[in-house]
């Protein structure tokens, strides 16, 4: 039975339950007080119902002795009583297992995902800045799993990000980074909101993978230079770029603009970057259909040097960087054919 069906099933068998008891205890109260008379409370009455269907056995609150159709109650309210408080009883037992059971089942289907994944990217801290990074992973169309060792922090990228993957631990730990596959991970993303953290991470996965890039995020300009000597490829400075942004805001506006519109627009365009592969033989870059409309070719560098808007007779050549705006789906398109010319 899909799990689905299983948990609807037990959440209407618990608030059948549920129902079932409180109905129970209600008829007892109002039975009792019928039939004991008004020298018993309503809380008699209640406590009497209670110790019947739970069988403490604490004797009979309210004098039965004389009362042949009291007693008679009482068994009546005992039997369903008891089978009620059973019911709840034992769906709350199936719901604590599944619970757990699910939970195990999810961790496991989790970590075989995550062995299958080639060229992913691990995203350690997934907080604000990391949340935003999934985020355009995630319109770009690539894999990626998110790593932080706050379980809140967990439960709000998952609700952000269900059908993506994640791991709870310390994205410095080498036992995390491995089961996030970084033997065969593209990149890491040292995002958290500790500088110190964020260098630790960047040494642990150089260590253990040192053709995987490393972005380093470092609040503390005088960290920079720290995170690169412990491995990161490249490093980010929230505050840094962040009064970038407001000075381009200010004097050049329409360019912000355009990119903003970019980012923001439906096809998801990006400008992105292809590495043309070291075995790749020399083409015209018109042979890669430079009339695309998925992507537009803006420039390449080749050993250092930059070409700008490069003609259709331009020649790519191994090791070439090619500069495009693209939707995902044309960088992939683009990449297809690429591996289809070696």
């Amino acid at each position: 039975m899909p799990k689905l069906l299983i948990s609807r099933r037990l959440r209407l068998s618990f608030i059948g339950s549920a129902i079932a008891l409180v109905t129970v205890l209600s008829v007892g109260t109002v039975g009792y007080h019928i039939i004991g008379g008004p020298e018993y409370s309503l809380l008699d009455c209640f406590y009497m119902t209670f110790t019947t269907i739970s069988t403490i056995g604490f004797g009979e609150i309210i004098d039965m002795s004389h009362k042949p159709e009291g007693r008679i109650f009482t068994v009546i309210i005992a039997v369903f009583g008891i089978g009620s408080f059973l019911n709840l009883f034992s769906t709350t037992t199936a719901f604590i297992l599944e619970g757990d059971m699910n939970q195990a089942l999810r961790r496991r289907r989790m970590h075989k995902l995550i062995d299958h994944l080639r060229n992913h990217y691990i995203i350690c801290g997934v907080g604000r800045v990391g949340g935003n990074v999934a985020l355009e992973l995630s319109h770009t169309a690539r894999d990626f799993v998110g790593v932080d060792n706050s379980a809140q922090a967990i439960e709000r990228y998952i609700d952000k990000f269900p059908d993506h993957l994640h791991l709870l631990g310390d994205g410095g730990d080498d036992d995390v980074l491995l089961k996030a596959g970084i033997e065969h991970a593209a990149g890491v993303f040292a995002v958290t909101g500790d500088d110190n953290q964020n260098i630790v991470i960047a040494l642990t996965a150089k260590q253990l993978n040192p053709r995987v890039r490393v972005v380093a995020r470092c609040h503390e300009v005088r960290n920079i230079e720290k995170a690169r000597k412990a491995g990161a490829d490249a490093t980010v400075s929230p505050d840094f770029t962040g009064g970038l942004r407001i000075a381009s805001a200010m004097v050049r506006p329409t360019v912000v603009s355009f990119m903003d519109e970019m980012l923001k627009s439906n096809e998801k365009l990006r400008v992105e970057e292809i590495r043309v592969p070291d075995d790749f033989a020399g083409r015209r870059l018109d042979q890669f259909g430079t009339a695309s409309r998925d992507f537009l070719f803006v420039a390449v560098r080749e050993l250092g040097e930059w070409q700008f808007n490069p003609p259709p007779e331009f020649m790519v050549k191994p090791g070439d960087i090619l500069v495009i705006i693209a939707t995902p789906h044309g960088r992939t398109t683009l990449e297809q054919r690429m591996a289809a010319m070696l």
